[in-house]
């Protein structure tokens, strides 16, 4: 069984599965929009059971990730399994408070691959976008090689005479691309500039921003107490003078607030067994009473039959 609700279609989807159910042959798990909130994370744990219980009783608390939905080309390659949800939520957030052109650029750097290893990279590489050149109408060899020669200024083509008209703009492009790095992607020609690469973020998760932070495992779910009579019936009697005895010690130092409300409600249930069992109890001491005076009597008649014989 799984459920293939998105919460939110965002930047990039990422199918969460609890990784307990998955290992008993269960897929369980739900597409999350990237970027999302804690309390949208937290419904998400819950319907797929992360904090429930198994049949032995042990919480399922570990999830991973099965899929992604990345519309960014080749960023789909950079995300793994057991990423961190904090992580994740900061970079689509980075990634969502970009320009146009911001996202084009980051775009095309995640097509080049530099600084695409994990997660961390990616985010420095969404504060780092200073760093690349991005020319949106050079999508080829010759468009690089003619940009080159006859737009970018670097060379004086009137110095060239009758010379220029033979050059190869495709094979001048190509040496360009592969000596400075470059690559074309589907937003044009990207090659990084001499600008430092600086790292914001050091990959120490303390340190990410509390408004991107979205991961709070759920508290695994308390089991309903059974009923009442039933707690009574599997209580020994020492169990419930404990019982007793440590409510009454709580009252007697003032400190009932402390009490959970479970443990006053069978305190009050054994007081009420015990005062309903007096009767009974006297009842029986009576019976016994009336046993031992029937039994002495008998026993007297028999030594008085004895004498007289």
């Amino acid at each position: 069984m799984s459920t293939d609700t998105i919460t939110g279609a965002g930047v990039f989807d990422a199918y969460i599965t609890n990784l307990g159910k998955y290992n008993e042959g269960e897929l369980i798990g739900e597409w999350v929009g990237f970027p999302t909130t804690p309390e949208e994370m937290q419904d998400v744990f819950r319907r797929i059971g992360i904090g429930q219980k198994d049949e032995f009783g042990q919480p399922y608390e570990e999830w991973f990730i099965t899929d992604y939905d990345c519309p960014i080309p080749g960023l789909y390659d950079c995300l793994g399994e057991y990423e961190s949800l904090d992580e994740l939520n900061y970079l689509a957030n980075k990634i969502e408070e970009m320009s146009v052109s911001e996202q084009e650029c980051f775009e095309a750097a995640v097509e080049l691959g530099e600084y695409t290893g994990s997660v961390q990279d990616l985010i420095n590489l969404t504060e780092n976008l200073d760093c690349y050149e991005l020319y949106s109408d050079i999508h080829s060899d010759s468009d690089l090689g003619y940009y080159y020669a006859e737009d970018s200024g670097i060379y004086d083509k009137s110095a060239m005479g009758a010379l220029s008209n033979y050059i190869d703009y495709e094979g001048f492009g190509r040496d360009i691309r592969f000596e400075e790095g470059g690559t074309f992607t589907d937003h044009g020609y990207i090659v990084g500039n001499q600008d430092r690469f600086i790292e914001q973020y050091n990959g120490d998760r303390e340190e990410i921003p509390e408004e991107y932070r979205v991961f709070a495992p759920n508290e695994p779910e308390e089991e309903p107490l059974p009923p009442i009579d039933e707690q009574l019936a599997n209580m020994s009697e020492n169990e419930k003078q404990g019982l007793i005895n440590g409510i009454e010690m709580a009252l007697d130092y003032g400190i009932a607030d402390d009490i959970p409300q479970s443990d006053m409600d069978l305190y009050n249930a054994v007081i009420q067994e015990r005062s309903e069992q007096k009767p009974s109890i006297r009842k029986q001491l009576a019976e016994n009473k009336e046993k031992c005076t029937t039994a002495l009597q008998a026993t007297e008649k028999n030594k008085n039959h004895d004498l007289e014989v």
